[in-house]
């Protein structure tokens, strides 16, 4: 495996007499894409709310590329390069694709509020190297012929590939993608597996948690199966297909012999 970008050490989580997540170890390499899969309830959530600080561990570690990440604040995490996607879209629906896009961007904008009331050439500059960018970001995930339609108007599977570009407007080194294909058809789907690969190709890692198992066998460097909170497999897609212990707890023989 390539040098670990993210490393997840004997990590628990309690919540009361609640044990959600227990002693969970694993690795994301440099340039990988791992995925996270299980029946609901097995804690994959939990997981990635631990890794971008929505949710501190009651005990055990969390690096990404030598840094410490317990005890930061999720604001803090994505300066140091981690993004993240949700399961619920939550775009602006009045507003175009282009502009939502706009939005985000401007979050990230040093221009200070004086100078683009002024209309000053430092703000004019940087408004104009923003809109390239929604542009480019509009062009990348495969909605430029909808960038100028109201985004409330775009189907479930449009808006989540909003999302994904909110997250890369940030220009994260990872991405962690919360079940990116809920509500896609298989047609979106198989776009988006193109999506995720041609962003990995850009030097972006990424996690995944996912319930559509043809997506996750064919996008998936590795994969970590987690049930009960615990860790029950990891390895190859063809690994995972054929592991018993994940046969009986989550695929079944039918999606084993897909």
């Amino acid at each position: 495996m390539t040098e670990a970008a993210l490393t997840v050490e004997k990590v628990a989580v309690h919540f009361g007499g609640l044990v959600a997540l227990s002693d969970m170890n694993f690795s994301v390499g440099e340039g990988e894409i791992v995925s996270l899969i299980g029946p609901n309830g097995a804690g994959k959530t939990t997981a990635f709310n631990v890794v971008t600080g929505f949710l501190q561990p009651t005990r055990g570690a969390v690096s990404y590329r030598g840094t410490a990440l317990n005890g930061l604040k999720p604001h803090q995490i994505a300066g140091l390069g981690l993004a993240r996607t949700f399961q619920r879209t939550s775009v602006f629906p009045n507003d175009t694709v282009y502009d939502n896009l706009l939005i985000g961007l401007h979050r990230q904008s040093r221009v200070s509020f004086l100078d683009s009331i002024l209309g000053l050439p430092r703000a004019r500059s940087s408004e104009r190297r923003l809109r390239e960018r929604a542009g480019e970001l509009v062009e990348w995930v495969g909605l430029e012929r909808r960038g100028h339609d109201l985004a409330g108007s775009l189907s479930y599977g449009e808006q989540r590939l909003v999302g994904v570009a909110l997250a890369l407007a940030a220009e994260p080194s990872m991405l962690l993608l919360d079940e990116p294909v809920s509500g896609m058809n298989a047609s979106e789907t198989h776009t988006f597996v193109q999506l995720v690969r041609n962003i990995r190709d850009r030097g972006v890692t990424i996690l995944l948690v996912e319930h559509d198992m043809p997506m996750v066998m064919s996008v998936s460097d590795r994969i970590v199966v987690l049930n009960y909170g615990r860790i029950i497999a990891e390895g190859t897609p063809d690994a995972i297909r054929n592991d018993p212990a994940v046969i009986e707890a989550y695929l079944g023989q039918g999606a084993a012999r897909a």
